[in-house]
């Protein structure tokens, strides 16, 4: 069995979880979420705890799906609960982020300005050159931070570009230090 699934999923006070439709939702003070349900995995609630069962343990198809499920259900509670952030910074002279409307307007090095279209569930907020992304949903917060930081990588030569603030961007050398070494 999964250690995971060996103890049970606490759900908070203020915290609602129902399966329906092949469906996981739950409900919280920061909103509501749903996923898809994992196939062959059974959930029990009883006094404010969740358990998870498969119907044969010794199958390893079954236990990739009882920690995958063990998992998503944390995610879901944590995200109605307290919610995920992920910080972007921006290095470079003369690269801006601000915000138009409720769209990340980006100027990195471009010809042009870089527009970012508003995600629904998503939160955007830029300070100077920090890009806050934040919302109750993990894998989506995590997929838009992403796509933020793919439309200017950081460069291993100067370091310009956008990376995530604990980043840690391996640095080259020139073709200058190497000719004097």
């Amino acid at each position: 069995m999964s250690r995971l699934a060996k103890k049970p999923i606490i759900i908070p006070t203020g915290v609602t979880f129902t399966e329906a439709n092949n469906f996981y939702i739950v409900k919280g003070p920061k909103g509501e979420i749903s996923k898809p349900r994992i196939p062959r995995v059974k959930v029990d609630v009883k006094d404010n705890k969740i358990t998870l069962k498969v119907p044969q343990i010794d199958r390893s198809d079954d236990r990739a799906f009882l920690g995958t499920a063990v998992r998503v259900i944390q995610n879901m509670i944590i995200g109605v609960t307290e919610g995920y952030t992920k910080k972007l910074e921006i290095n470079g002279v003369g690269y801006r982020a601000e915000m138009k409307g409720k769209n990340l307007v980006l100027q990195v090095g471009f010809s042009h300005p870089v527009e970012f279209k508003e995600v629904a569930g998503i939160d955007i907020k830029v300070e100077k050159n920090l890009i806050t992304v934040s919302g109750i949903d993990k894998v989506l917060v995590g997929q838009v931070a992403a796509n933020i930081r793919k439309i200017k990588k950081p460069e291993p030569y100067k370091g310009k570009g956008i990376k995530y603030v604990d980043e840690v961007i391996i640095r080259k050398e020139g073709k200058q230090v190497k000719a004097q070494g």
